[in-house]
């Protein structure tokens, strides 16, 4: 999948498959997650977030939306 790279101290890169609603997250220490039946307009918030940590955290993690660790 194919990350944009973001401005984090925590998160080097994300991407998003609209189709399947995954959400890709790089973190710094080199670790990929996806997050799984994330809708577009969360995604598009994360993006927009002042603090794209704070959001995953938040909006994400907290939501418990399922995940896998890909590397």
């Amino acid at each position: 999948m194919e990350r944009t790279p973001v401005d984090s101290s925590n998160i080097i890169s994300i991407g998003y498959d609209p189709e399947r609603e995954i959400l890709e997250v790089e973190f710094q220490r080199g670790a990929v997650y996806q997050y799984l039946g994330v809708p577009a307009d969360v995604h598009d918030s994360l993006m927009q977030a002042p603090s794209h940590g704070r959001y995953l955290d938040v909006y994400i993690k907290k939501s418990e939306y399922p995940y896998k660790r890909v590397r």
